[in-house]
């Protein structure tokens, strides 16, 4: 118990704050219970009690945190200082517009908070103070009685009511000073006490023919408050019995679904009297002023009690009247039948759903049980059929948390959301009485959900894999790559870069970083880089960014872009020509010399074909198309000129074929001219064998880098992924005069080769790869495998 200090002096009336022994906090939302007690009557602003710090909140933050006051009724009686956390009065209280009779009167409040939300239960008891006087139904009152009634008998008087309660009800009747009335009381239970004339001496009519009286009816207040009412006794000595009601008390219930004109019960009254003075008629007489808020009808002459207007149990919930049964005498005399009705709720209220506070946007990595909402529930019905229960679809992530009171709910999440599953919910709460049949009520909530950066980009392929011809144009885009993220709006804007570790690839290649799209800073040469890999990073908008790589391989393709090189004839000055003697005793088949040459390229780029472009006579030498060797085709006779020339043309298989042309001077001598040229010429020639070797060596060392290169970068392929074949290499060096170059690899059930100058019976070209790959028969290789030749 406690008492409020207020402008300086103490008020006329005390406040009392009571705070409950247990506080309960519910991780939900509904955070505590406070109880507050204050007078009706009060001045607006009168403190009630400091919601902010009885609840523990912190003052500095109110405002920001939005605290008001919820009290689900059409006014506010109550406001909250967001400065200060003080609760006070809003508007006039009266105990007796809020409650009517009951007690105690209490008025439920919610206090909200946000950030994070939290509701609050707070119970104010309005306590009443003695503000009404109590009334009688009429000012005047007249009662007859006969001359010859008996010492004791007794004539009830309707007694006072009083709109205050406890106490402040009435208490006690006092009456006027005179020698014949004593004054007696009855209590009557809800009724109340009831007050009775008793007859204490025998009236003489003739002597005095009416009584004054005076009935003072006083309630328990401090200092008490009363009400009188004039009774007029008329001593009559014609009429000389009153009607007597068959019950002290008449009781029923009626269901407030009741239809109108439907018979509740009969009052009964008998007067032993004859003709007018035993005829009774019945008249309704209620406790408070007025019968227009009475919703029955009463019959005056048969005394039958029916409903006139619908009932509403939510309205009133119990009717006391006094049906007054009055004979027809000159002198009427009368009595007054108690009747009790009291009104049985049927459900006939939908239950109502207020949200109360409401977050309506929630990012997706929220926490399981952030408070989305605070739900409010009520039914006007009572008992079962005001007891509600709120649900949600099951298929949600969301639920409902009943609070203490049984009449709020926290809509919280109870499952993980994902933006990029389900960007808003529209949650259908459905709130449900436990009548028969129940009746139910909806309320759609819509709740956004705010994205967060959780998705990496995704690039649509890993690795990416693209083929670019040689000799491509510098700063032209080659290929683009791209990555999408699940993500929304900024979250969802992927940049590209290129992963600088290897500084060697990355520093001729750029990327655009809005569309992915790769350009070339340097045209590229299949013979000096076959292959290489980078990696491209895609980044996202989000704060903080995430990202993802992938890894680009990338491998050159070749094109025809060198020309046969002749090795074999060179002259001194590095000119295509040389000349062979040869002895006439020569047979046909024999080998003359042979045109030696190298093609770069690889495929049919480096394939190359021999042919004789001129020569002198046509019957005497032939030329290998493949290997370039020239033979005779018959003996030499006395008659065949001694020196022939032979113009043979190199030409590779490329798309756009070239070329090289070599001269080869045949001189014919006698056997041992041809010894003793051959050994003079030795010295020479071994000159120039050696200038020639000195090229094979500087050839076969740059194939041999190459070779090694690309087994390297094949077994890094490997190691890193390789789902189609094995990186497993084969040398066969082959040598037979010709330069050459050739590829053999397996992929599935095929074999492949990139074909030189011989090609095998049985194969099969393949379109593509500028048409120089053959499929070749199975020689039962493993799957995989890839063999590499290089032929001279």
């Amino acid at each position: 118990m406690a008492r409020f200090f207020m402008g300086g002096q103490w008020p006329a009336t005390w406040i009392s704050l009571c705070l409950p022994l247990l506080i309960v906090v519910h991780p939900e939302g509904i955070s505590a219970q406070i109880r507050y007690s204050i007078q009706e009557e009060v001045k607006p602003g009168t403190v009630v009690g400091n919601v902010a710090k009885d609840l523990g909140l912190e003052v500095g933050r109110l405002l920001q945190r939005n605290l008001r006051v919820v009290s689900g009724t059409k006014q506010e009686q109550f406001k909250v200082n967001q400065n200060d956390g003080v609760l006070s009065v809003h508007q006039r209280l009266d105990r007796e517009d809020l409650c009517g009779n009951a007690m105690p009167c209490i008025t439920n409040l919610k206090v909200v908070v946000e950030n994070p939300l939290e509701m609050h239960q707070v119970l104010v008891e309005v306590l009443d103070v003695n503000d009404n006087l109590p009334r009688f139904l009429d000012d005047n009152c007249t009662l007859e009685v006969l001359e010859s009634a008996v010492i004791g008998s007794k004539l009830q008087v309707e007694g006072a009511q009083d709109l205050d309660v406890g106490m402040n009800s009435v208490q006690m009747y006092k009456l006027s000073h005179n020698p014949f009335f004593l004054l007696e009381t009855e209590d009557f239970g809800e009724e109340g006490r009831v007050p009775f004339l008793v007859l204490q001496r025998p009236l003489d009519r003739e002597n005095a023919a009416q009584h004054q009286l005076i009935l003072t009816a006083a309630d328990g207040g401090k200092p008490p408050k009363t009400g009188t009412i004039n009774i007029t006794i008329i001593v009559s000595d014609i009429n000389d019995n009153a009607p007597v009601c068959d019950r002290q008390k008449y009781s029923i219930s009626v269901k407030e679904n009741a239809p109108v004109g439907i018979y509740l019960l009969t009052v009964n009254a008998s007067d032993s009297d004859e003709g007018q003075n035993g005829e009774i008629e019945y008249s309704l007489r209620s406790k408070l002023r007025g019968l227009a808020s009475m919703p029955f009808d009463l019959n005056k002459k048969g005394g039958e009690l029916t409903v006139k207007r619908d009932l509403d149990f939510e309205e009133r919930q119990v009717y006391e009247m006094k049906v007054l049964a009055a004979d027809k005498g000159a002198v009427s005399l009368s009595t007054q039948c108690n009747v009790l009705i009291r009104v049985e709720d049927v459900n006939d209220n939908r239950p109502k759903i207020d949200i109360t506070s409401l977050l309506s946007r929630i990012a997706e990595d929220a926490p399981l049980g952030t408070v989305v909402a605070l739900v409010g529930v009520n039914d006007l019905d009572s008992g079962a059929n005001g007891q509600v229960v709120c649900s949600l679809p099951e298929h949600l992530p969301f639920a409902l948390k009943s609070a203490p009171d049984g009449q709020s709910y926290s809509l919280v999440t109870n499952d993980y959301l994902d933006k990029e599953r389900e960007h808003a919910y529209d949650i259908l709460i459905t709130a449900k009485d436990l009548g028969m049949p129940p009746m139910s009520s909806t309320k759609i909530v819509h709740v956004d959900i705010l994205d967060v950066n959780d998705n990496r980009p995704l690039f649509s392929e890993s690795p990416f894999t693209f083929y670019v011809l040689e000799n491509n144009k510098a700063g032209v885009s080659l290929f683009s790559v791209r990555a999408t993220d699940a993500d929304g709006e900024e979250n969802a804007a992927v940049t590209y870069s290129l992963q600088r570790k290897s500084e060697s690839v990355t520093s001729f290649l750029n990327i655009n970083e809005i569309t992915g799209t790769i350009t070339a800073l340097k045209s590229f040469d299949f013979e000096t880089l076959k292959s290489f890999q980078f990696q491209v990073v895609a980044t996202d908008g989000g704060s903080p960014p995430l990202s993802s790589n992938v890894t680009v391989k990338v491998f050159i393709l070749d094109q025809n872009d060198n020309a046969p090189v002749i090795l074999y004839p060179v002259s001194s000055n590095g000119s295509a020509e040389g000349v062979e003697e040869i002895p006439r005793n020569l047979k046909a088949g024999d080998l003359v010399t042979k045109v030696r040459a190298y093609d770069a390229d690889i495929g049919y780029n480096g394939w190359l074909l021999f042919s004789l472009q001129r020569v002198s006579d046509h019957s005497l030498f032939s030329l290998d198309r493949y290997t370039g060797q020239i033979r005779t085709l018959r003996s030499f006779t006395e008659t065949d000129e001694a020196e022939h020339q032979l113009l043979i043309l190199v030409k590779d298989n490329g798309n756009v074929s070239l070329s090289a042309t070599a001269t080869v001077t045949i001189k014919l001598v006698e056997p041992k001219e041809a010894f003793a040229a051959s050994d003079v010429k030795s010295a020479a020639k071994e000159d120039e064998e050696d200038n020639v070797t000195f090229y094979l060596i500087i050839t076969l060392g740059s194939v041999s880098l190459l070779f090694v290169i690309s087994i390297i970068v094949l077994i890094a392929m490997q190691c890193s992924k390789s789902t189609e074949y094995t990186s497993k290499y084969l040398q066969d060096a082959n040598y037979d005069g010709t330069l050459c170059h050739s590829i053999q690899y397996r992929s599935g059930d095929k074999r492949y080769m990139l074909v030189g100058p011989r090609m095998s019976i049985g194969s099969t070209v393949v379109p593509g790869s500028h048409a120089n790959t053959l499929v070749l028969p199975d020689r039962r290789h493993t799957s995989g495998e890839v063999r590499q030749t290089f032929c001279y």
